[in-house]
């Protein structure tokens, strides 16, 4: 069976998937579609794919069109038998992905918040708000309340990098790392994989 994922590369949720697809060698089974997309003006190729017009969403020939990155990415995960959802810890794992998303999509939020709402009609104390639940989150993962960031590669651990990245890539001036000196050293060190260099994104 061939695979198509719709993707954008700015996009964190995608970037888990475009991670994992190097992590586990599946290069030559999934292939990359690419959309220039947003909140506001939905790409024709997502919304087809994805009737909430959201990204990633994979297209299998011949069977069902997958969605929300979570799901592409556990399907991912047994296609190539890549164990990153190890069952002995799944839903600790399960647990820190989900953070991870929660993060992206605050971070996101603040984005479209930035450039998609007339500068009229933007709230200040709704950014501050999404950014209170990043920091919140981010508190948590340096005092260690996520057993997951530890030990072997798991898709929890991707998910987070994925989503400090976006925080450095689209929020920088918020300089999360000073307070957060034990994460920062995990940024730095998952950095140096060949799969984030790889799919860094691009301004």
């Amino acid at each position: 069976m061939s695979h198509t994922l719709i993707c954008s590369p700015t996009s964190p949720f995608v970037r888990k998937a475009m991670v994992l697809r190097l992590e586990a060698g599946l290069q030559d089974r999934v292939a990359l579609q690419p959309v220039a997309t947003n909140a506001l003006n939905t790409a024709p190729d997502a919304r087809a794919a994805n009737p909430l017009g959201k990204i990633p969403a994979l297209l299998r020939d011949g069977d069902s069109t997958l969605i929300d990155s979570r799901v592409i990415c556990r399907y991912l995960d047994e296609l190539a038998g890549s164990n990153l959802y190890p069952a002995d810890r799944l839903y600790d794992v399960l647990s820190l992905e989900a953070l991870a998303d929660g993060m992206m999509e605050s971070a996101v939020s603040m984005v479209y918040e930035a450039l998609l709402r007339p500068e009229t009609e933007r709230s200040p104390a709704w950014v501050e708000a999404q950014w209170s639940k990043v920091s919140h989150a981010l508190a948590a993962l340096e005092r260690g309340d996520f057993a997951a960031l530890q030990g072997d590669l798991n898709m929890g651990q991707i998910a987070v990098a994925c989503a400090l990245d976006y925080l450095d890539f689209r929020h920088p001036n918020r300089n999360w790392q000073a307070d957060c000196p034990n994460l920062a050293a995990f940024q730095k060190t998952f950095a140096a994989r060949a799969s984030m260099a790889d799919t860094y994104p691009a301004a």
